[in-house]
């Protein structure tokens, strides 16, 4: 039985592809996601969202164990990490007890160790067909975070013609509303981090000049 007012909560951590974060707030909207966390580099995009990310809270943390208190401490939830691990228990199970919070892996390496020791369990998505080894992130997203949601008991959206109703966007909260837990020692380890990740950063934008954030804003681009 679900818990009473059980919430999820979507973390992104480093993400491969920072387009893929747009198509995660279309699926997090699409399944009653509460809040968007991410971790580490902030220079994410907002394409493939649809207009998404109006609808949704976002929270930047810079590192893995800041986030992993604000989740623990404050919003009492459980963390997830989705991967096929010894002790993983299919979705199809709903093994949750309260809100979760749920850590995806990208598809070609899967977790990280360091991602994995923030988790207190673990699900996979069971596959039937041959043909391939894994899912794309976003897939596998809106497959769990599906699953939450029939667990959780959360009411389904109204419909009008062959179409969800789209809710209107919330009262001060718009796309660039951004929180952050930023301290001195904070800020001196993400600028650690995106030196460490400029090679990264550069290939990514096939450009000569690293990209830099926006100050402590988070900057959606369509």
């Amino acid at each position: 039985m679900a818990a009473a007012a059980a919430e999820s909560v979507v973390v992104v951590h480093n993400v491969a592809k920072r387009h893929n974060v747009g198509t995660l707030a279309r699926s997090a909207t699409a399944f009653g996601v509460a809040e968007v966390v991410v971790v580490g580099r902030r220079d994410v995009s907002a394409f493939g969202s649809h207009g998404a990310t109006s609808h949704l809270r976002f929270r930047h943390f810079t590192s893995l164990a800041l986030a992993r208190a604000y989740l623990k401490d404050e919003r009492g939830c459980d963390i997830c990490g989705v991967e096929i691990t010894d002790d993983a228990q299919p979705v199809t199970a709903h093994p949750f007890r309260r809100s979760t919070a749920f850590l995806f892996g990208n598809e070609g390496s899967g977790l990280s160790q360091k991602e994995c020791e923030i988790c207190d369990f673990f699900v996979y998505i069971p596959q039937y067909g041959g043909g391939t080894a894994s899912l794309n992130v976003t897939v596998a997203a809106s497959i769990v975070l599906h699953h939450f949601a029939v667990w959780a008991g959360f009411p389904e959206r109204g419909r009008e013609g062959n179409k969800f109703i789209v809710a209107d966007r919330p009262q001060g909260l718009s796309r660039g509303l951004y929180c952050t837990e930023d301290s001195i020692e904070a800020v001196i380890e993400e600028r650690k981090m995106r030196k460490e990740n400029a090679c990264d950063i550069l290939e990514e934008n096939g450009s000569s000049h690293p990209q830099e954030s926006n100050g402590l804003d988070l900057m959606f681009t369509e």
